[in-house]
């Protein structure tokens, strides 16, 4: 279940939340080689100031850090890709200049993640963990 984190030095609206959040489950599906049902998204919406990166130049016009918890075995590519167009779908849907996103990686083993009826297999080229 990747966990995908986004802190936002502001607030979208529920209309772009909801499609960034499908632009997201996408793309991730598509890049990573997985399912979709297993995928988890949080908003942490915070003010202007609240969140500093040195990379951006006009914190008004909106910074974002993505931490993203996935499962061990993609590879440097497929990280890459996604980071990219997540970067694009941001920008897109929300207007924050791609300079001001900052995405970390955090892989963990499939066990690690925790659903009620099961624990995630590790990651597997064209597999859907809850099939």
């Amino acid at each position: 279940m990747p966990h995908l984190q986004f802190e936002l030095n502001f607030t979208p609206s529920p209309e772009e939340k909801k499609q960034f959040a499908a632009k997201v489950v996408n793309n991730f599906a598509t890049i990573m080689d997985t399912g979709t049902d297993h995928i988890g998204i949080t908003y942490r919406c915070y003010d202007t100031n609240d969140l500093v990166f040195g990379r951006a130049e006009k914190p008004e016009d909106g910074i974002a850090f993505l931490n993203a918890d996935i499962r061990l075995g993609r590879t440097r590519e497929q990280k890459r890709q996604l980071a990219l167009a997540i970067m694009s779908d941001l920008h897109a849907t929300c207007g924050v200049p791609t300079a001001s996103i900052y995405i970390i990686y955090t892989e963990h083993d499939g066990p690690h993640f925790q659903l009620d009826d099961r624990e995630l297999p590790s990651w597997s080229e064209g597999e859907d963990p809850l099939e």
